[in-house]
């Protein structure tokens, strides 16, 4: 599978990229002190200390427009899609480390809800990129490269991806809502517990 660049024209449906607008020095520090295992991926939704942080202010404001925000990170090792998933809203991301995204676009995703990963592209993110995923860019874990581990902060609207407080609703995309302002397909061979299985074709491993 290809590994584009960002900064090729293949990324500009997805996102773009911000960092030169932003200063992510002291973010960077503390995400580079969180936990990476070395056999899994963990994905903590808040973090108070970087969120205390003055670079965090000018991301919620300048990215957000001030609305509340949740800054936590995704961290571990990883080399499989397993499934793609997205948000009403764009996702702000800061990789602390290199790494590789696997995006798909909403658009491609079929009425019953399935979508052929063979329409996924990878891109490579280096350390220190802040970068922003439009709300139609399908998205899951990083991916590590050449078997390091990986650091990423990920900034949402407040709440988002933390437990559903009732019952979803009876509309047709409701069968993919897994958590508040998280739309997810799986695939089966990653057996997500609960989750919508949809993703059609390969199960990409890099």
């Amino acid at each position: 599978m290809e590994i584009k660049k960002m900064e090729d024209a293949a990324f500009r449906p997805y996102g773009r990229i911000l960092t030169k607008e932003y200063q992510v020095s002291a973010i960077l520090n503390e995400l580079n002190e969180r936990k990476a295992p070395t056999d899994a991926v963990i994905y903590q939704p808040t973090d108070e200390k970087m969120e205390a942080l003055a670079e965090s202010d000018a991301i919620k404001n300048g990215l957000f427009g001030g609305m509340p925000i949740q800054i936590g990170y995704c961290n571990g090792t990883n080399h499989r899609l397993d499934a793609l998933e997205y948000h009403r809203n764009s996702e702000i991301g800061v990789a602390a480390t290199d790494l590789i995204l696997l995006l798909g676009k909403q658009q491609d995703v079929q009425e019953d809800f399935t979508y052929e990963t063979s329409k996924v592209e990878a891109f490579f993110v280096p350390a220190g990129q802040v970068y922003e995923l439009y709300a139609t860019t399908l998205h899951y874990a990083p991916l590590s490269v050449d078997g390091e581990v990986f650091r990423n902060l990920v900034v949402l609207p407040r709440d988002t991806n933390t437990d559903l407080d009732g019952a979803v609703g009876c509309a047709s995309e409701d069968k993919l809502l897994f958590a508040k302002n998280k739309w997810l397909i799986s695939h089966k061979d990653a057996k997500i517990e609960n989750s919508f299985v949809g993703l059609v074709g390969e199960n990409i491993v890099l």
